[in-house]
């Protein structure tokens, strides 16, 4: 992973819910008790005088995440919104895990990464001496497709629970990120992820709830920062979030928080959302945080007919998938994230399913009391720009393992300059086009 100078690992705790999806219907609710603070006006020290407690000192940034009294804050500065938790719902096309399935075998039905050619890729680079931050539901460190990539030591709980870091605990969506980045293809068993030799370092920023803090993941990224991550992998967001009022000032906080990310070499691959959304002509809402400054904003593609006879609806994995986010200037790549010809489900019932992507999981378990307790690793199929984001992630390491002084920047424009819109298709479903590893390793 890049060298930096000064750097410290950050001990960094926080207050979280979470939840992850394939399409979303977003609801905000306002904490009352907690507030993120530009500091230009109001330092921490100031903030502490006001008898306010210091989640997250995040100046590197210019914000602060507090808890306390509003009156309080109000006291010290009026460039402050509450934390916010954002609500995600989930289509019946994610999560495919049927009866018996997941012994199936693993490049065999991966074909995100033969599409890819990711074993030629891997005679190029396998991603070795990078780090990749998922910041995501929690990555399981004892998957046997995981377990020698996972950084534990460097893994960070940001939630208000308990439970720790490399597990599960807010989910097995995280697990299903980090084997697309990278799973081991050299233990005999399993799957092929894009980086196999890069480090994972899990970020759990969800907890068993169904909302998402706002304010922890600024604090994720941050940490992801500050422990010299190649990139850090956001498959989570919110839209549609007003532009106006308090949605403006989450923008901005945002973009200061990506552009310090992106000024310091991290680079920010993040998932482009679900709801089928022209982002481009979408007027007074905006979808974070993938249309913040400095981010890779990743659409999803995939096929239909992987494994069965589409007929005339048969697709390949280049074209668009039917739930993905898109407009020209608001997507930068496309990836494969996995389709579905959705009357397949009844017409195929057995197969429908591998049109979306295959990778490890981690199914949690938790007692009567809602405390996680532990969890079953397998293997299983997800759909959506979650999974796209992360093959992105992968390729980002890739390519820093060659040309490790490479700028965000830099690695960003390799990327976009190798990939190409597919003859046929739309550029606004693409950006600069479809993530293209070998060619961007090949350069």
């Amino acid at each position: 992973m890049r060298q930096q100078s000064r750097r410290s690992v950050l001990k960094l705790s926080g207050a979280l819910l979470g939840s992850l999806a394939v399409g979303s219907n977003v609801v905000a609710a306002a904490r009352t008790d907690r507030f993120i603070v530009e500091t230009k006006n109001a330092s921490v020290a100031d903030l502490r005088r006001a008898g306010l407690d210091v989640a997250y000192d995040l100046s590197a940034t210019g914000v602060a995440v507090v808890e306390g009294s509003e009156s309080n804050l109000s006291s010290v500065t009026t460039a402050y919104a509450p934390d916010v938790e954002i609500h995600l719902e989930t289509p019946a096309v994610n999560d495919a895990v049927p009866a018996g399935a997941t012994d199936e075998p693993g490049y065999g039905i991966q074909w995100d990464k033969q599409s890819q050619q990711i074993p030629d890729v891997h005679d190029v680079t396998r991603g070795a001496g990078t780090r990749v931050a998922v910041i995501d539901s929690g990555v399981a460190a004892d998957h046997p497709d995981l377990e020698a990539a996972v950084n534990e030591d460097l893994s960070r709980n940001f939630t208000a629970d308990d439970f720790g870091s490399g597990v599960p605990a807010g989910g097995d969506h995280g697990t299903h990120v980090a084997g697309i980045i990278a799973g081991n293809d050299a233990n005999g068993t399993g799957i092929v992820g894009s980086a196999p030799e890069t480090e994972i370092v899990d970020c759990r920023v969800f907890s068993t709830a169904a909302g998402a803090s706002f304010a922890d993941i600024l604090a994720a990224i941050v940490y992801s920062v500050e422990i010299g991550c190649d990139a850090a992998n956001l498959s989570l967001g919110a839209y549609p979030v007003p532009r106006q009022e308090e949605g403006q000032f989450y923008g901005k906080v945002l973009n200061k928080t990506m552009t310090y990310a992106n000024s310091q070499g991290t680079v920010l691959v993040i998932s482009a959302g679900n709801d089928a959304a022209d982002l481009q002509h979408d007027g007074s809402v905006i979808s974070l945080p993938n249309e913040g400054a400095a981010a890779l904003s990743i659409s999803a593609t995939g096929p239909k007919g992987f494994a069965f006879d589409a007929g005339d609806v048969e697709e390949g994995p280049e074209s668009p998938a039917f739930y993905t986010n898109y407009g020209t200037n608001a997507i930068d790549l496309g990836a494969p994230g996995g389709d579905a010809y959705l009357p397949a489900i009844e017409s195929h019932p057995n197969t429908w399913f591998y049109d979306l992507v295959y990778s490890t999981i981690s199914v949690p378990e938790y007692d009567e009391n809602g405390t996680y307790v532990d969890s079953t690793n397998s293997y299983g199929w997800k759909a959506g720009t979650s999974m796209a984001a992360p093959q992105v992630a992968a390729a980002v390491a890739l390519v820093r393992s060659l040309d490790p002084d490479l700028n965000a920047d830099q690695v960003k424009s390799r990327l976009k300059q190798t990939a190409s819109v597919p003859d046929g298709y739309d550029k606004s479903y693409y950006g600069a086009g479809l993530l293209d590893p070998l060619a961007a390793v090949s350069e």
